[in-house]
């Protein structure tokens, strides 16, 4: 029977896990170990309400085991989605994250990055805009759809397959014009690769498109009325579009709607990123479907991977397109 005021140790969790103290000891700070030796002793540390020295683990070990996450808002889904997945995986693997919102302001991200940089935080996981950002090379850091230098590694969803998958989604429907509408940053990154694969398609099919590519600075107006002059009694001149995001095809699905538009049954909307609407638990449209899960534990992994002796320019995760009744059966 434990005593009042007993503070369990970690020859008390190698006990209750079964395993070594030098394997608690490992997997406590970060080192290399199976997931399921890693879960064992984890649990046995809850059980046991074993709490982690971290200020003596860093000066034992050098390390903060702390993460910073930057990230321009939490309000589009994505990186809502994208913020929970890397904090549970930073979580199971010992580390605390450190999330920086920068609304969007490049300038706001070099002062992140370098705040990081000054307190000696573990690495860096960030989706920024800052077209010359400066990193630290000793820094670990893993980009999130953008590059940021021949060192940093770039985690994304296979933009380009995903627009070519939403073309012949549409044209397998049936459509015959189409368009691409897409709002976003104007500096370079993997997800303008969706609007490229979606105009391959359309080109090697000899089916009419247009495309209309707005910046993140601008409102939806250019995007209404386009649609206003396209639309006369409820009748389109065009049979589907694609929305580089969920949170756009949305709002252009109310815009049809107002203009008595029928979905799908006149127009075809398919967005791109899949993630569950908070009611139903399901996609609100038909969508591509990105790992945003997967892209977030990859992040992880690569950014607290011992060899850093080459990274990898590009990790491309596979997407798939799942109907959500805005597109015809």
């Amino acid at each position: 029977m434990r005593q009042a005021g007993w503070m369990p140790t970690m020859k008390d969790v190698a006990r209750e896990a079964g395993v070594s103290l030098g394997t608690v000891s490992n997997v406590l700070n970060g080192v290399s170990a199976t997931d399921q030796t890693r879960q064992k002793v984890v649990e046995a540390a809850e059980r046991l309400g074993y709490r982690i020295n971290n200020y003596a683990r860093a000066l034992k070990t050098n390390r903060t085991y702390s993460i910073a996450l930057i990230l321009p808002s939490l309000e589009m889904p994505f990186f809502h989605h994208l913020a929970e997945a890397a904090t549970a995986a930073l979580t199971a693997k010992g580390y605390r994250t450190i999330l920086m919102i920068t609304n969007y302001d490049p300038d706001a991200e070099q002062k992140c990055i370098d705040m990081v940089q000054e307190n000696k935080i573990d690495g860096i996981i960030a989706l920024t805009y800052h077209p010359y950002l400066k990193v630290d090379a000793s820094v670990p850091f893993i980009s999130i759809d953008r590059h940021c230098g021949a060192s940093i590694s770039c985690i994304s969803s296979d933009n380009y397959g995903g627009g070519r998958l939403a073309a012949e989604q549409l044209l397998a429907r049936g459509c015959e014009k189409v368009l691409y509408m897409r709002i976003g940053s104007d500096v370079a990154s993997e997800v303008d690769k969706r609007g490229d694969g979606f105009e391959s398609v359309c080109r090697a099919r000899g089916t009419a498109f247009e495309s209309i590519i707005l910046n993140d600075n601008e409102t939806d107006e250019p995007f209404y009325r386009y649609l206003e002059t396209h639309v006369e009694n409820g009748h389109a001149d065009f049979d589907g579009i694609f929305c580089n995001t969920d949170h756009l095809a949305l709002r252009i699905l109310r815009k049809l709607t107002s203009l008595g538009v029928r979905v799908p049954e006149d127009v075809q909307v398919i967005g791109y990123d899949g993630l569950p609407d908070y009611v139903t638990g399901v996609p609100a449209c038909s969508t591509i479907v990105q790992p945003v899960s997967e892209m977030a534990r990859t992040a992880v992994s690569l950014l607290l991977d011992s060899d850093k002796s080459v990274p990898p320019a590009v990790i491309c995760l596979p997407v798939h397109f799942e109907a959500h009744g805005t597109t015809k059966e």
